[in-house]
C-alpha cells in the first residue's frame, strides 16, 4: 500500500511539472501548444516503475512565421531531465506525417493521458486522420519495430521492456491487417486479438512488469514464441500483397490553414 500511495504520489508530482513545464515552452518559444499528452509505456498502460514520462505535444506558431521562403524548425526537443523526456512537433509537421499515414500521429491522438489540449483540437484532427490511413505503411512500420525488439532475444530469455516492444506492435500490425483500422494505442483492445490464454499469460505480464525494473530478464513462454513466430510470418506475407495508395493535400491544407488563423495572436 505504501508503495502505491508513492506512486500515485510521484504521478500527482510530475503531472503538475508536466503542466508547469508545457505552460514555460509556450512562453519562451512563441507557439500555442494545441495538444499534450503522454508517450511511451504509460500511454501504452503497462509502464514499469522506473518507466520515464515520455510527453509529446503538438504546437502552432504564429501566422505569419509559415509566410517565408527559408525553411523553418518543425520540432522542439529538450534534454532529458528528472525522468521527462519532451519534445514537441509543430502542426505542419503533423499533417505531413499524417498525409504518408505515419503511426506517431496516430497514436499521441488516442492518448488515455492527456496534459494540455485546445478546444476540440484532438477530434477534428483524429476524424482527419481516418481519411490517411494506410494499411501497408502501418504494418511494415509495426513489423520493424516487433522486428528489432526480438533480435534482443538471448536463448529464450528477454528484458521485460522489450518483450512489450515485440507484442504490442506485432498486435498493432495484426490488427491494422485483419480490422482494417488505425490500431489502438493502448494494450488492452490489442490484447483481444490473441488467444485466451495468452491474453491470461500477457496480463499477468503486465503486472508483474509494473512492479519490476525494465531490464528485469523473463523467459519467453514458448507458446508465446511460437504465437509471435507465426504471427509475424503471417502479418509479413499478406501485407506484401496489400495494394498501393496515395493521398491527396486538400484536407491537409485546409485544417492547416484554419488552424493557424484560428490560434493567431
Amino acid at each position: 500500500m505504501v508503495n502505491v500511495a508513492c506512486r500515485g504520489l510521484m504521478r500527482t508530482k510530475m503531472k503538475t511539472a508536466i503542466i508547469n513545464k508545457l505552460a514555460e515552452i509556450e512562453r519562451s518559444n512563441d507557439i500555442k501548444i494545441l495538444f499534450a499528452c503522454e508517450s511511451g509505456s504509460r500511454g501504452w498502460e503497462f509502464p514499469s516503475p522506473d518507466s520515464d514520462f515520455d510527453v509529446r505535444f503538438i504546437y502552432v506558431r504564429p501566422h505569419d512565421y509559415y509566410l517565408s521562403v527559408s525553411e523553418k524548425d518543425d520540432q522542439l526537443g529538450f534534454p532529458i531531465n528528472d525522468e521527462l523526456d519532451i519534445y514537441g512537433w509543430d502542426i505542419k509537421k503533423i499533417l505531413k506525417l499524417i498525409r504518408k499515414s505515419n503511426t506517431t500521429p496516430f497514436e499521441w491522438l488516442q492518448s488515455p493521458i492527456v496534459y494540455r489540449e485546445q478546444n476540440d483540437f484532438r477530434n477534428e484532427l483524429w476524424k482527419l486522420c481516418q481519411s490517411y490511413f494506410y494499411r501497408k505503411t502501418n504494418i511494415n512500420h509495426y513489423l520493424g519495430i516487433a522486428h528489432g525488439a526480438l533480435g534482443t532475444v538471448n536463448g529464450d530469455e528477454i528484458k521485460i521492456k522489450k518483450l512489450f516492444y515485440v507484442l504490442r506492435p506485432l498486435l498493432s500490425a495484426k490488427w491494422c491487417l485483419e480490422k482494417k483500422s488505425i490500431a489502438p494505442m493502448t494494450i488492452g483492445p490489442l490484447l483481444t486479438l490473441m488467444p485466451a490464454q495468452l491474453q491470461t499469460l500477457v496480463k499477468n505480464l503486465i503486472i508483474l512488469k509494473s512492479s519490476s525494473a525494465e531490464s528485469f530478464l523473463i523467459k519467453i513462454d514458448s507458446e508465446l514464441r511460437k504465437y509471435i513466430d507465426e504471427e509475424f510470418k503471417n502479418c509479413t506475407e499478406r501485407a506484401k500483397d496489400l495494394p498501393k495508395e496515395s493521398f491527396g493535400t486538400e484536407m491537409l491544407d485546409a485544417f492547416f490553414r484554419n488552424t493557424i488563423n484560428r490560434y493567431d495572436d
